[in-house]
């Protein structure tokens, strides 16, 4: 029986399926994994082309657009495999790209998800921003990664090669044992997309669980594939999951104290926007502030539910310090610096 399933979530991404799934035909490893692409009820011809042209590749088919969360909590049920791989259609994988995490993971029976070192499509001397060589959040929510520090990214010179437990592992290819998805509820469907991933990887580390990034193993993403960067949506959808994966996860004694800082930063960020004359985004993050405090009773059972099963309530991979006062104030745009 195989111990992987391969499932790449497509909507309306034929030409996506047709650049990036031959690499992932090629470089898996057929005796360990099956590759699934799930469609999530797309309009276009994806679901031709894969009988066509991938005849091999298993389809599964969603009843309509679930979004990224749910589409994926939805595709469970389909797959009875160990392991399950969440991979971004946007994702060249390389070869050998499944063993060392498979391996990592096999002999380590502690660690719940992985993720790769994922580099720019791009550019596959750089990082790519969904990921880098895995993720971490500082004191009031902001994510960062070694090897990306908001918009810096830094060339790949084997820095950051050393496997490394991790606070989020990128949701462009995650590797998560299916049994411990199912046991903390998978990802949130309420996010729709966008943050989806850390906060899941936040109730596995609060069950104790460990994650990894096993840099050893390589693909590459191009990223922004469906949102690009700076889109109002995308800006929205971010500002107003962070502020629910916080209020979700965060114990009661440091709650009230990083929102009352978070309402400040986040007013600086609409202050930023309309100094540069994007009142886009500035509107969008006004939304994402008002939607979670409208949105926030709705997860008042989730936040009880979740702080009654924490086993850990400070992760040690949470970093205590500020990035935006790190990175912004005092200049420090790499993993490397941030750390020492």
């Amino acid at each position: 029986m195989k111990k992987v399933s391969v499932v790449i979530l497509n909507w309306n991404g034929a030409e996506m399926l047709r650049t990036f799934l031959p690499s992932v035909v090629k470089y898996t490893n057929t005796a360990l994994a099956e590759v699934c692409v799930a469609d999530n009820g797309s309009t276009d011809n994806s679901t031709d082309l894969l009988v066509s042209e991938f005849p091999d590749v298993r389809l599964i088919y969603l009843k309509e657009n679930y979004g990224f969360a749910e589409g994926y909590n939805k595709v469970m049920d389909y797959v009875n495999t160990e392991y399950v791989v969440l991979l971004n259609s946007d994702v060249e994988v390389t070869e050998g790209w499944i063993e060392p995490v498979l391996s990592y993971m096999e002999s380590h029976k502690d660690v719940a998800a992985c993720q790769p070192k994922i580099l720019s499509y791009k550019d596959k001397s750089q990082f790519e921003y969904a990921g880098a060589s895995g993720g971490f959040i500082d004191r009031y929510g902001y994510p960062f990664c070694r090897g990306r520090v908001f918009d810096s990214l830094e060339y790949d010179n084997a820095q950051y090669d050393t496997p490394m437990e991790i606070f989020w592992a990128s949701g462009a290819a995650m590797f998560v044992r299916r049994s411990v998805y199912n046991e903390v509820g998978g990802l949130d469907s309420k996010f729709f997309a966008h943050m989806e991933e850390i906060d899941l990887c936040w109730r596995l580390l609060s069950r104790g669980y460990r994650l990894m990034c096993i840099p050893e193993s390589k693909v590459y993403h191009v990223g922004g594939a469906t949102l690009k960067k700076e889109n109002p949506r995308k800006t929205y959808l971010n500002f107003r999951n962070n502020l629910l994966m916080l209020y979700k996860n965060l114990p009661d004694d440091e709650l009230r104290r990083v929102m009352l800082v978070r309402s400040l930063l986040d007013f600086i960020a609409v202050i930023f926007y309309v100094l540069k004359l994007d009142f886009s985004n500035a509107a969008a993050v006004i939304k994402a502030i008002r939607d979670y405090k409208t949105m926030r009773k709705d997860f008042s059972s989730l936040r009880k539910f979740n702080l009654n099963h924490t086993k850990v309530f400070k992760p040690k991979q949470k970093c205590n310090f500020s990035l935006i006062l790190q990175s912004k104030v005092l200049g420090k745009t790499t993993y490397s610096q941030l750390v020492r």
